[in-house]
């Protein structure tokens, strides 16, 4: 039995749930989201709580994964989830170009736009090397940092590029030179 599938979501105060079929919409503080839920697990209101209930066992393998949409979901209308990014590297950075444009300057021979998907919002610190990616949909916010970072990826040798905050990276040892 899926340990996570049989936890209940708290629903706090202010988020209001519609379930119809396989698509259940949550509306919070912060905006509404649309969640669908694979089939054979159904969603359930009980008292001040919601629940993944499956079918029957052919469905174990999706019912964790149905109760953590619906909680990213719950808790992104309510508290909201943010990336941060660090900028690495001489010369690099990231600054706002109107509201919806981030502009990177990442050692290429031209600066970098990156128009920022509806839903998502996008902060720069005034050193212009921290760079803050908010929104309501977690999948949204975490595919926006995952294309900034592919922008250019940390350099195994120099480690210089961007990178999540608080991310590890392996140093390679470069050349040795001629004996």
């Amino acid at each position: 039995m899926s340990r996570i599938g049989r936890k209940p979501i708290p629903l706090p105060k202010g988020v209001t749930v519609k379930i119809e079929g396989n698509i259940v919409e949550i509306k919070g503080p912060k905006g509404k989201l649309d969640t669908s839920v694979p089939a054979g697990i159904k969603i359930e209101q009980q008292d001040g709580h919601l629940v993944a209930v499956r079918e029957n066992d052919s469905q174990a393998a999706v019912h964790g994964l149905a109760r953590a949409l619906v909680n990213n979901a719950v808790e992104g209308v309510t508290r909201g989830w943010t990336r941060d990014l660090e900028i690495v590297g001489i010369g690099y950075r990231a600054e706002m170009k109107g509201k919806g444009m981030v502009v990177f300057t990442l050692g290429y021979s031209h600066p970098i736009e990156y128009p920022l998907p509806s839903g998502i919002e996008a902060t720069v610190d005034p050193k212009q090397t921290k760079l803050t990616v908010t929104g309501i949909d977690r999948q949204k916010v975490g595919q926006v940092a995952a294309e900034m970072r592919g922008l250019r990826p940390p350099d195994p040798y120099k480690n210089k590029g961007v990178r999540y905050s608080g991310e590890r990276l392996q140093n390679k040892v470069g050349k040795t030179g001629a004996k």
